[in-house]
């Protein structure tokens, strides 16, 4: 390289030098970027600066909501019924209803009815029978509460045995109404007006399977356990009804004692 090569680059360097310099100068000031604020840990009386506060934002993140829709839940049809709570002490011999320590309720004043005919006297009202709760409180007299009694412990129970984990409740549709029979108006006075009658659309299994009387009659299923437990109930009741007795019956089991008069199984 010659000398005056050398000397015009080293004259065009400084020539660039000097206009970065001015450049600069006029340059507007721009101002750091802050620190990031620290994060403090410990008491009142003990601050402790974290070594990982450079890296700490000055608010916290919310997490992002988890998508839904990526599991479905697991939906698990129950048969619902409702239970009743514990009534007052029922009175009677050791505090036992119609004499029977199975049979659970409380005793009601004697029913004068606006029909005649209706009304009862020697009523309870039962919540239970035999620890097979009932979905609403029946109202019917001793002999027909201790004929429901005797059905459960005789029919049900038996017809069902574990199947569902056992007979929870049974399924109540009727007890005490003053009306005439199958709700025809100026008919017979029905022994549900008498306190003598209830009728069940249901046996529900204590793993929430219902048994209905409409569907389980002549089903695959259930429907030789309904057989079963309808053909027990007569003896235990004077009158027995349900599906193919007559269109009123087709789907409940009508159990009744009627008095004065011979078995009607039907």
């Amino acid at each position: 390289m010659t000398r005056r090569v050398a000397y015009r680059l080293s004259a065009a360097l400084a020539a660039l030098l000097a206009f970065a310099q001015a450049g600069s100068a006029n340059a507007p000031e721009i101002s750091p970027r802050p620190m990031p604020r620290p994060v403090l840990t410990g008491t009142a009386t003990e601050t402790v600066v974290s070594p990982l506060a450079a890296f700490a934002p000055e608010v916290s993140l919310r997490p992002v909501p988890r998508p839904t829709g990526l599991v479905a839940p697991e939906r698990v049809e129950r048969a619902a019924f409702r239970t009743q709570p514990l009534p007052e002490v029922t009175t009677g011999r050791k505090g036992a209803l119609c004499g029977d320590l199975a049979l659970k309720g409380k005793t009601i004043p004697p029913i004068k009815g606006r029909l005649n005919g209706c009304g009862f006297e020697d009523g309870v009202s039962l919540i239970s029978v035999s620890g097979v709760a009932l979905t609403q409180p029946a109202a019917m007299d001793c002999t027909t509460a201790k004929a429901l009694k005797q059905w459960v412990d005789n029919g049900v129970k038996p017809a069902i045995g574990k199947k569902g984990g056992g007979v929870a409740a049974l399924q109540v549709a009727a007890s005490y109404a003053c009306r005439g029979r199958n709700n025809v108006k100026g008919a017979k006075v029905s022994e549900h007006g008498k306190g003598r009658a209830v009728d069940i659309s249901a046996i529900l299994l204590a793993n929430g399977t219902a048994i209905t009387v409409e569907k389980g009659w002549g089903s695959k299923s259930y429907g030789k356990s309904l057989a079963r437990m309808r053909k027990a109930a007569c003896g235990p009741f004077n009158t027995v009804l349900g599906p193919g007795s007559d269109r009123h019956h087709h789907d409940h089991f009508h159990l009744d004692t009627a008095r004065g008069r011979g078995a009607y199984c039907k």
